[in-house]
């Protein structure tokens, strides 16, 4: 049927001919009559074209001019600022910016910045089909060739940690016992970071499929072949210790050692004295903290720091406190996190 009536277009078009870019098809009363139908060959085209160029993308040389602009724009401000150029930092910007414009927005993404276009515009994948629209990777119609990629990629490397275990096994060699990769302190990256690692929007199911693949490469015995690959999707946590800092120790006059710290908590501000060869005595504001924490619940908490490294009544704590209402109180609760710290501190200290 489709042939016939290619056939008889055909015919037609030799017959009459075309008229410029678009023409028309002439009717005859010995042939039926048709709807008349105008054919546009460059608009069909134009629209081949449109669908396979896909969504608006920047350029590289867009990014490039719009680089060049931002260093040209960063020498100014510089210049403005009395700075040298050469050694006019990100800070720098973010802290002339500020100056020069200063606004009273509670929003921050809506008052003005000066950043570098990498921060600016977002990642975008490159072109990924030919002039001809022929998609590069063999995964292009899955519509997420990134994430599919990488799962193909997991899989094979499970599949080469599992003939490393058969020609182990056939050696006689292969033991349960191998080298484990340390993740302490780590986690695996979530799914904003996945996605931006693969510049491309996952489900989280997507999400929750490619962590269990990654827990069974991780539980394979031979997974320590593979480490540099899985610590890729793992993102280092920065210990809370290694952010505090330790206040020196301190002496009274009758050389006991003691420790301060200091708190707050909406309108509330706490300080808190840790005294070494004490009996355990806590006072708040010269009074028994009973007063302000009638609740066992309240008392336990305090104590759970001292109880935790063993120094139960070793110390008395002294604190003092501004501020009134519920925020005290609250403020109050935060004590234990200081006092856990300064305990230690003593701790670690006195055995120094």
């Amino acid at each position: 049927m489709a042939a016939s009536g290619c056939r008889g277009v055909r015919s037609i078009l030799w017959k009459y001919g075309s008229c410029g870019k678009n023409f028309c098809v002439s009717r005859s009363k010995t042939v039926p009559q048709l709807p008349v139908r105008q054919i546009c060959v460059s608009s069909s085209l134009w629209k081949k074209n449109l669908a396979a160029a896909g969504p608006q993308k920047f350029t590289q040389e867009f990014i490039d001019k719009q680089v060049e602009e931002f260093e040209v724009g960063k020498r100014h401000l510089a210049n403005m600022m009395g700075e040298d150029p050469e050694t006019f930092t990100q800070e720098d910007i973010d802290r002339s910016i500020a100056y020069l414009f200063p606004s009273g927005l509670f929003e921050k993404r809506a008052r003005p910045v000066m950043k570098h276009p990498d921060e600016i515009f977002p990642k975008q994948t490159a072109i990924q089909w030919d002039a001809e629209g022929r998609p590069f990777h063999f995964l292009f119609y899955t519509g997420r060739q990134s994430y599919y990629s990488l799962l193909h990629d997991v899989y094979e490397k499970i599949l080469a940690i599992e003939r490393h275990q058969d020609k182990m096994r056939n050696k006689g060699l292969f033991t349960s016992e191998t080298k484990q990769i340390l993740l302490t302190g780590s986690r695996w990256l979530l799914k904003e970071e996945i996605e931006e690692y693969l510049v491309e929007n996952i489900s989280d199911h997507d999400y929750v499929r490619l962590i269990q693949l990654m827990e069974k490469l991780l539980s394979m015995p031979y997974c320590s072949l593979e480490e540099e690959f899985i610590l890729k999707f793992r993102k280092q946590l920065e210990a809370q210790s290694s952010k505090h800092e330790i206040p020196a120790l301190q002496y009274d006059p009758q050389g006991v050692a003691f420790s301060v710290a200091d708190g707050r908590r909406k309108t509330a501000k706490a300080s808190i004295t840790l005294r070494d060869s004490g009996s355990g005595n806590i006072t708040i504001n010269g009074r028994n903290y009973l007063h302000c924490f009638p609740l066992l619940q309240d008392r336990e908490q305090l104590m759970f720091p001292l109880h935790f490294v063993g120094m139960l009544g070793r110390f008395d704590i002294e604190g003092s406190v501004e501020g009134s209402g519920h925020s005290l109180r609250l403020g109050l609760c935060d004590w234990p996190s200081h006092g856990h710290c300064s305990a230690l501190c003593l701790r670690e200290k006195l055995k120094g």
